[in-house]
């Protein structure tokens, strides 16, 4: 029985999905839930598992390629479930490089001299008029790609400036070659990239950014971690990091300036009680920014590990959707790669961002004299339509005050 492969419902608001990679390929057995293919939507990657066990014997939505959600991007043989030898009119090397099944998605592959040739690279060899077994194919499976076109296109203009044809040409007096290789790739803009860029284009479009700064010296927080942090990992089994101190800090500050905790809903303000702060996360595809619900009920332990999670499942693309909608204020640490300063973008509909830099020994004054401290620079960006200046700079202020002399957070003043 034909088992039809569909994309699932990823969430209220996500209607398109690309499919990034396929994981098994035509003619492969596979088992139910084994995951098929990594799907990437605009929030985050999720896996594609497998509906039934049996052979893979059509994809019809290859790599790179964008399909709605519900429609059919493979077909699973279920009778082959039992049965692992390969179809009677094909071995399982031919199944691997044969072409995917036709449909709406996969135009059909060609064949010369026994090498595919990809759609792209039929189209290009036919605009060039470059004969197919003059290029030799690199994909796998020898299958002509369009880069290998566009090379063999390429070596045949530089044959004919150089006279390889009709003789050598008269050199141009000031032409000189260039050294190294001028290739170029092209490859489709994922979906979470696209979401990222609309929205920090429709932030800077949109809102009334500015951005304040201030430097944080980090003596005190560095000295408790070195105080507690064997304690703290054996009884929450996480290292006590900078995050849950600039977390708790920034609760306190919103406390105090409540405009940072706010978002505007067309002529209105929306002011909150709760704190749902955002952590940004490198995710290897894009920046992503799960979010701590209620963060003010978190402890120092609690918030660690699930940062901590949170790093690990967005590196393994295991990040729950839900997990990455909401937020009312986010922190993003530019410093784990080295950034000095930076202007964050606030993340609509919110009204503000912390970043976090590296932090660097300085020569600072201190009761009138010159001494090295760990200092790292911190920068605000908010919206100036619901924040003023002077709100601004008094939460930044509070954000300095709290690192500075962590006691104040645990005694909340």
């Amino acid at each position: 029985m034909a088992i039809e492969v569909r994309i699932p419902e990823l969430g209220e608001s996500i209607s398109e999905v690309q499919v990034a990679e396929w994981r098994r390929q035509v003619g492969d057995l596979v088992d139910v839930d084994e995951p098929l293919a990594e799907i990437d939507s605009d929030k985050a990657t999720v896996e594609l598992p497998a509906p039934a066990a049996g052979r893979l014997t059509e994809i019809r939505v290859q790599a790179g390629q964008y399909c709605k959600v519900g429609d059919v991007v493979a077909v699973i043989d279920e009778h082959a479930a039992k049965d692992a030898s390969p179809p009677a009119n094909a071995s399982p090397a031919a199944a691997k490089d044969a072409p995917p099944a036709t449909g709406n998605q996969a135009p059909p592959v060609a064949k010369t001299a026994g090498a595919p040739i990809m759609p792209a690279a039929q189209r290009l060899l036919a605009q060039s008029g470059l004969p197919a077994d003059r290029v030799p194919g690199t994909g796998p499976g020898g299958r002509v790609l369009k880069e290998d076109v566009e090379r063999a296109v390429a070596a045949k203009a530089r044959d004919a400036a150089t006279g390889a044809a009709g003789g050598p040409a008269e050199p141009a007096p000031a032409a000189r070659p260039f050294a190294g290789a001028r290739e170029e790739r092209t490859r489709p803009m994922s979906p979470i990239r696209r979401r990222i860029a609309e929205r920090l284009v429709a932030a800077q479009h949109n809102a009334a950014l500015l951005t304040t700064f201030n430097e944080i010296d980090m003596s005190a927080i560095k000295a408790m971690r070195e105080r507690h942090q064997d304690a703290f990992q054996a009884r929450y089994g996480v290292k006590l990091g900078f995050m849950s101190f600039f977390t708790k800090a920034v609760i306190e500050a919103l406390r105090l300036v409540p405009q940072l905790n706010s978002e505007i809903r067309g002529q209105d303000i929306v002011e909150r009680d709760f704190y749902d702060i955002g952590i940004a996360i490198g995710s290897g595809k894009g920046l992503v920014v799960p979010v701590l619900r209620n963060a003010e009920t978190l402890g120092f332990g609690e918030i660690e590990r699930r940062i901590a999670d949170f790093a690990t499942r967005a590196q393994a693309k295991k990040l729950d959707l839900a997990e990455l909608e909401g937020g009312t204020f986010t922190i993003s640490n530019g410093g784990v790669y080295g950034s000095l300063l930076s202007t964050p973008i606030v993340n609509p509909p919110q009204s503000g961002v912390l970043g976090l830099h590296v932090i660097q020994d300085r020569p600072v004054v201190r009761d009138g004299a010159v001494v090295v401290r760990p200092m790292m620079y911190v920068a605000l960006t908010y919206d100036h339509r619901v924040v003023d200046g002077r709100e601004g700079v008094a939460f930044l202020k509070h954000i300095k005050e709290c690192i500075e002399a962590p006691e104040r957070m645990m005694l909340e003043i």
